[in-house]
């Protein structure tokens, strides 16, 4: 497949990486001779500097022969002008851009984004995907990851296990013995950096990290034997009252209408303008760093803090603030991958990464077969992936030890008629069957090609 990628920043250098590692034929445009430097030096791709929406520069980009275009340069609109540009002159199938600008993507507007108008095959709004992924964060309170898949059916959760955990130092194929009807499947182990996908004989330590996939209707009883009970949250203070911090917001309130919630903004304008979209919610006009202002909010009383300001520094402070007044748990926005090795040891319960949501929510519109979604997990670690089994593909009628499936991937579940399944070596994956496989980055590829039967762009 050939694709334009416009922006080499970090969303844009991250795309560009697990495209080139599939044998993609990607092409990076900027108008930064530096970042386009830097990204054809570490990169398996063509990197141009130029201006992403100029016609000329798309042209020696090779859009006339291109599959797709990803717009995710900093300006809103130089994406929406490349997407245009791509498909009036170029006829550039799919067409993605990420737009920040809240007005353009109101739904009042969204028939502007039509074949007649601006040809946007797909919207990508960063603030929404980061407001959702926290929001589903504070549905598992004892976890630091969490995604849904197969119709919320199945979930992906990550977890740190502690010395209190019942199953650390218990080799993984006795789990199925402890725990006989829990529908649970251990896919991924970090342990000081090092990522790895267990086997059988695998054991977990304190401290770890660990990755499983679970019935959705076992995710507090997994927890549990992961040794994470904790209460949902009812107290809930969000720091900092942008564009997230807003989203947010109002998803508490239409999704968890018990909860006690405040927000604290810096920006006396902001935070009106945040209190009046909000119903009953209480927001505070200060600075996260002020302790009067956190004693005003009562986030020693708050079962989470959500730390989501435009500033890395601001958000891990303000949660170590609140987690040494008594807040039980801290969500914290950090964007600088620096910063992010450093946040377990620091007492930092869930770092929210904006690039690696947006990089996932873009890669699930890239795959090919049929693929209904991809979330990248840990920068660079691998990819849990749902797809659906078409009856040609080398996966179905056989044994799950006879299927081929390369090193590095395992199978997490299977759901087949609304029912979830915990896959063994004798399982048999039937034509039309919902799989949840968790894969290393470099077989993604080989992954695409086994489930695939034609070319399809998704």
């Amino acid at each position: 497949m050939k694709v334009i990628i416009c922006g080499a920043g970090q969303v844009g250098y991250n795309i560009a990486r697990y495209l080139a590692l599939e044998d993609n034929e990607v092409t990076v445009v900027d108008q930064s001779a530096e970042l386009s430097q830097t990204i054809s030096d570490t990169l398996d791709v063509k990197a141009l500097v130029g201006f992403a929406s100029h016609p000329n520069v798309l042209s020696q980009a090779g859009a006339d022969s291109a599959d797709m275009i990803i717009a995710v340069t900093q300006s809103d609109e130089v994406n929406m002008v490349a997407c245009q540009v791509a498909h009036s002159l170029f006829n550039v199938t799919t067409k993605i851009a990420r737009i920040r600008q809240q007005g353009y993507i109101n739904p009042k507007w969204s028939n502007l984004y039509t074949r007649d108008h601006i040809p946007i095959d797909v919207v990508i709004s960063p603030e929404l995907e980061v407001a959702r992924a926290i929001s589903r964060r504070l549905q598992a309170p004892g976890a630091f990851d969490m995604i849904s898949l197969v119709d919320d059916k199945v979930k992906l959760v990550g977890v740190r296990c502690d010395t209190n955990c019942p199953v650390v130092n218990t080799p993984l194929r006795q789990l199925t013995q402890l725990f006989p009807d829990l529908n649970v499947v251990v896919v991924g182990l970090v342990r000081e950096n090092d990522n790895r996908i267990p086997g059988p004989d695998d054991y977990m330590l304190p401290g770890d990290e660990v990755y499983f996939v679970v019935d959705s209707e076992h995710v507090e009883r997994a927890l549990a034997a992961f040794g994470h009970e904790e209460i949902e949250a009812r107290k809930v203070v969000i720091f900092g009252g942008g564009n997230i911090g807003k989203f947010l917001a109002k998803e508490i309130e239409e999704n968890y209408p018990t909860v006690n919630l405040k927000v604290i903004e810096q920006n006396k304008q902001r935070s009106e303008n945040v209190a009046r979209t909000l119903n009953h919610s209480v927001v505070l006009n200060g600075s996260v760093l002020d302790r009067e202002i956190l004693e005003e909010a009562n986030v020693f009383k708050a079962e989470t803090v959500v730390s989501v300001t435009n500033d890395d520094e601001t958000n891990i402070m303000s949660s170590l603030l609140a987690k040494k007044m008594g807040s039980q748990r801290a969500i914290t926005l950090i964007n600088s991958d620096t910063y992010i090795p450093l946040t377990p040891s620091l007492g930092i319960d869930v770092v929210i990464s904006p690039q690696n949501i947006t990089v996932s929510t873009i890669l699930r519109h890239v795959r090919r077969g049929r693929i209904h979604s991809v979330n990248t997990i840990r920068d660079g670690f691998g990819e849990v992936i749902e797809a659906e089994a078409m009856e040609t593909s080398s996966l179905v009628g056989v044994p799950l030890s006879e299927s081929g499936l390369p090193d590095g991937v395992l199978v997490g579940a299977i759901v087949r008629n609304d029912k979830v399944i915990v896959p063994r070596g004798d399982t048999i994956i039937e034509s039309n069957d919902r799989i949840v496989l968790f894969t290393l980055t470099e077989n993604v590829r080989e992954i695409e090609k086994m489930l695939s039967v034609r070319l399809e762009y998704f």
